[in-house]
């Protein structure tokens, strides 16, 4: 474009005409527009009127009469729906924050330009409680965005009385709000609606306080409900009915019962004026299915239902609404074979039991189911008397015993203490196996308690029977060294029997340490000072020996057996 065609179109543009090129630019229009601009004073902080020039979809451009434009977040000027409130031409207030950005554009703000021009009001409606009306405009982090003529802040705490996840629900609501938080320096403000709410829920509350007793049947709307029971709303305070008043029956879960927002009559059972506490009842207002349990259910009747709860130490039947039995695992079987009931039963099965007990104070009813089957352990008692020799076979193995089948319903139970008359430590998993068959000999058979004992070592006479009379006191023998202990050694006396020589007794000599006298393996020569047959436990002394042998006599005189018995009354001869 040439220098006259420019020069044309600034004359089209600004109406002047240019006399010369060197006129200065305070004789042109363009130059006394200038001129006013720069004359006009612009002031950060301050609120002046602009012109909507462009709209973008990030900004809008704003022309104040400043020599440039400024820009304002499009954010600024949306509606909750997302859609414009201004269009290009529009006349608004703008705050003025920065005359100039890193970009060169004025920066400023339409909503700090409401909040100043709204900020008297606000501060008043702060400072003497004073509601306000807004709507929801949009959900931010934390809570909720409010138009209250400028916007405000709706903390999720807030919005209700009680905190609630769904705000979207809120958004395009016009509601009264009470300001409870401002800062006129930075343009916040934050409000509260659960303020106005907790108002109106203290003036109903009072007057429910007041008129609420014991005993009332009221009505109440299902707030909340929870594990363990649901909150009931009254009308102003909250009452909560658990889950053991909710029916006479058995009740899985609350909300197998009640939905939120049912309208339910309920009975106050308990109030606490102070604490502002009631515990409601919904059974209490229905007729109690137990008054006619005794009439009902006899003991010893005869009686069928379902299976509503399977625990490990029994299982619940409903009989009729309202009213169960519980059949323990004790009462299920004259064997003790059921264990664990979880294994046997399920939930829904029908069953068929005896009344044993009603306990009506505690509202429980007890059930036998082996009352109505036979009980072998009538037959057991007679067909295995008392001494009776058996061949069982091994059935399984345990660290206490082994039990054996014989052909009954019920297993019986060899002990260890029942394997032999002198072997202490057995490994029974060594000496047995599953399948075998052994001889024993019937101990008990106990039907109260359910047990069936056998014993191996009852086929044999206990060699501690006549032990004295084989091995009087006073007796020397020659012993083999079983085991070398800190107070002595073991050495066995014979097969299966062994007596302790206490290191006091091995010599005349102070000993120390026991193997340095004898070892495992030793023949030795010792006298039998003590026996004990109760506690199976004999007592033996090597220098005692040597004295009887250097005397040329083994007669107990030459020891104070006595005496020496003392020694040994609190040796344990089995360790």
């Amino acid at each position: 474009m040439s220098l006259d065609e420019i020069k044309q179109k600034w004359m089209e543009d600004f109406e002047v005409v240019f006399e010369d090129e060197q006129e200065t630019a305070d004789e042109t229009e363009f130059g006394k527009m200038l001129e006013q601009t720069d004359r006009r004073e612009f002031l950060e902080g301050e609120v002046y009127k602009g012109q909507i020039v462009s709209i973008g979809p990030d900004y809008i451009m704003i022309d104040i009469g400043y020599k440039q434009e400024g820009l304002v977040s499009t954010k600024e000027f949306l509606n909750y729906d997302g859609t414009l409130k201004v269009k290009e031409g529009d006349e608004i207030d703008v705050y003025l924050e920065r005359l100039e950005s890193p970009l060169g554009n004025l920066v400023l703000s339409k909503d700090k330009a409401e909040i100043l021009q709204a900020w008297d009001k606000i501060s008043d409606a702060c400072e003497k409680g004073i509601p306000l009306e807004g709507t929801v405009v949009a959900k931010v982090k934390g809570g909720l965005s409010v138009d209250i003529g400028v916007k405000a802040f709706l903390p999720g705490s807030q919005i209700d009385l009680r905190p609630t996840r769904y705000l979207d629900k809120y958004i395009g609501k016009r509601m009264e709000f009470k300001v409870i938080k401002f800062n006129k320096k930075r343009g916040n403000i934050v409000l509260s609606r659960r303020a106005i709410l907790q108002d109106e829920r203290d003036k109903l509350r009072s007057q429910i306080l007041d008129e609420m007793q014991e005993g009332m049947i009221v009505k109440g709307i299902v707030k909340n409900i929870t594990d363990y029971g649901a909150f009931i709303d009254l009308g102003g305070i909250d009452g909560l009915l658990h889950i053991t008043d909710m029916s006479w029956g058995r009740v899985k879960h609350p909300s197998n019962l009640l939905n939120i927002g049912d309208e339910i009559e309920v009975k106050i059972l308990k109030f606490d004026k102070d604490k502002e506490r009631v515990s409601l009842g919904l059974k209490q207002v229905q007729p109690n299915p137990w008054e006619n349990v005794s009439e009902n259910f006899p003991r010893g009747k005869k009686v069928g239902g379902e299976i509503v709860s399977v625990k490990d130490y029994g299982v619940f039947v409903e009989l009729e609404d309202g009213i169960e039995g519980l059949i323990h695992v004790s009462e299920m079987s004259w064997t003790g074979k059921i264990k664990n009931p979880t294994k046997h039963y399920t939930v829904g099965e029908n069953l068929e039991a005896e009344v044993l007990d009603v306990d009506m104070e505690n509202k429980r009813i007890s059930l036998g189911l082996k009352q109505l089957q036979p009980n072998p352990w009538n037959e057991i008692a007679e067909r295995f008397p008392i001494g009776k020799k058996v061949t069982a076979k091994v059935k399984s193995i345990a660290e206490f015993g082994v039990f054996v089948d014989v052909g009954e319903e019920v297993d019986g139970l060899i002990h260890v203490s029942d394997i032999s008359w002198t072997k202490k430590n057995h490994n029974l998993s060594a000496d047995f196996n599953v399948g075998d068959e052994v001889e024993c000999a019937t101990l008990s058979v106990d039907a109260e308690n359910a047990k069936f004992c056998f014993g191996i070592k009852q086929l044999e006479e206990d060699p501690w029977k006549k032990i004295e009379e084989r091995i009087p006191v006073g007796t020397v023998l020659e012993a083999e060294v079983a085991r070398v202990t800190d107070f002595g050694a073991f050495v066995e006396i014979e097969t299966g029997i062994e007596g302790l020589v206490h290191i006091s007794e091995l010599s005349e000599e102070r000993v120390e340490r026991p193997e340095e006298v004898v070892k495992k393996g030793d023949k030795v020569k010792a006298m039998i000072i003590s026996i004990d047959k109760d506690a199976k436990k004999i007592a033996l002394s090597m220098k005692a020996a040597v004295n009887a042998e250097n005397q040329g006599s083994y007669t107990t005189e030459t020891v104070k057996s006595a005496t020496l018995a003392d020694k040994f009354k609190d040796v344990k001869v089995d360790e």
